[in-house]
């Protein structure tokens, strides 16, 4: 009996030590931790919609107005956030192709970072449980039929959940958080909910609003004349009224299900302040690509022009970011992942093509002065070189493109014969054809 109650008070004791040590704060590692929130197909101009992550990352950070995606689709799009690479190189194409190149969570990982993924991963995987990942929550592929009673993958098993699923997801979030804040080390969590993707489903205490949504009609929209487009473009008729009104319901039910994001991003901020780790978490706030509500006659991704190429980006970190500001210079998705590999004293491969946002927020280096973008839609290949002012686009064995958004902010008049701008033009088609040459 005795030996009994000695192996108790040992056991008790052992357990108790664990729990004590594992509350403990990082003494050794002060690394800082990362929160990478990738939202899916939001545009660039809908931040209004999102009052709370505006005011708690934007407003708290830097907003860069020059933020884009260089290969506008979502699986390309998200392997480049993973790797810092173009898509010519990381060689994700379209959504179907899957990933064979070595991640910056893997390196994190292997650096001593606890590291979890809730949400949407790459449309060419399965949804299954990743060995780089401590913590897994995902669904197949990158669609889901509904945003309501999705199946998940927990951890590496399969459930139906009932609710609706930013809020399902946004709990896993804060549950990760919480585990966490147990860890002796830094964390890195992917926050990636699905929403505004189709199928675009509000929360049922969302439906009723913006019933007065004023009509989305910038200068471009339905344009009149898109001769000077390519042929791929150039041939989309009209669009009907019954065009306009499902694109039209199609933008309220993004804008609705970005309503509910907001305010499920507020409870996982709220989380990190209540776990003491908010100051210290390096808060990355992007979308995947932007989508046309009508621009040139479109309703899809995938282009060279703003409504698809450009996004929402910001990033809070108040060691590194004491008084929030504007910056206008050129980022991009593939900026990421070197700026991950920097900030946690994770060794760098030779492959990323991107640029440590680090030397950009210090004012230490010179900076990109032109962007590569890319993609590989139904209609053609295309590549594109952005300057902040300049696009140049060339669509394979179609019309090229060239517009001065100084000018022409909508992008409706293709200037590729004018005179005036002949010289530029050649310049940026020199830096296209270096530029988009696989790596060697």
């Amino acid at each position: 009996m005795r030996i009994s109650k000695r192996i108790i008070f040992l056991a008790a004791l052992v357990s108790f030590v664990l729990q004590s040590c594992q509350a403990l704060p990082r003494i050794n590692d002060q690394r800082p931790n990362f929160l990478i929130i990738i939202t899916d197909d939001q545009r660039f101009d809908t931040m209004q919609y999102m009052p709370n992550t505006q005011q708690m990352i934007f407003d708290e950070g830097v907003t860069f107005s020059h933020g884009y995606i260089t290969t506008p689709f979502c699986c390309p799009s998200r392997a480049s956030i993973l790797t810092g690479m173009y898509a010519h190189n990381h060689e994700v194409y379209v959504n179907e192709d899957k990933l064979n190149y070595k991640t910056v969570v893997e390196d994190m990982h292997k650096n001593g970072y606890y590291t979890g993924l809730v949400g949407k991963y790459l449309n060419s995987w399965d949804g299954s449980e990743r060995p780089e990942y401590d913590y897994w929550v995902s669904f197949w592929g990158g669609t889901i039929p509904s945003y309501y009673d999705p199946d998940l993958n927990i951890n590496g098993d399969w459930s139906k959940h009932s609710g609706y699923i930013t809020y399902l997801l946004k709990d896993y979030a804060n549950e990760f958080l919480d585990q966490a804040a147990s860890q002796r080390k830094p964390f890195l969590l992917i926050f990636s909910p699905n929403a505004p993707h189709a199928p675009f489903t509000p929360a049922e205490e969302d439906k009723g609003l913006y019933q007065d949504l004023p009509p989305h009609r910038p200068e471009n929209y339905n344009e009149a004349d898109i001769s000077d487009k390519p042929l791929s473009i150039a041939n989309k008729p009209l669009l009907t009224e019954e065009d306009m009104v499902t694109i039209d319901n199609i933008r309220r039910r993004q804008i609705l299900t970005l309503t509910s994001l907001d305010r499920s991003i507020k409870e996982v901020i709220d989380k990190l302040e209540a776990t003491g780790e908010m100051d210290n978490t390096v808060v990355i706030f992007i979308s995947d690509n932007g989508k046309h509500w009508g621009e040139h006659r479109m309703d899809s991704k995938s282009t060279a022009y703003e409504e698809s190429v450009k996004v929402p980006f910001a990033i809070r970190y108040p060691p590194l970011i004491p008084e929030p500001y504007t910056e206008d210079r050129l980022v991009a998705n593939i900026d990421i992942a070197p700026t991950l590999y920097e900030l946690s004293e994770t060794k760098m491969p030779d492959s990323v093509d991107g640029l440590s946002l680090l030397s950009l927020l210090k004012g230490t280096a010179d900076w990109r002065t032109c962007l590569l973008l890319e993609a590989w839609p139904d209609r053609g290949y295309w590549s594109a070189i952005h300057t902040g002012q300049y696009i140049y686009i060339e669509t394979e064995d179609d019309l090229s493109e060239f517009y001065d958004l100084s000018i022409d902010p909508f992008e409706m008049n293709n200037m590729i014969n004018a005179e005036e701008y002949q010289a530029k033009i050649r310049e940026l088609k020199e830096i296209l054809q270096t530029e988009k040459e696989p790596r060697k």
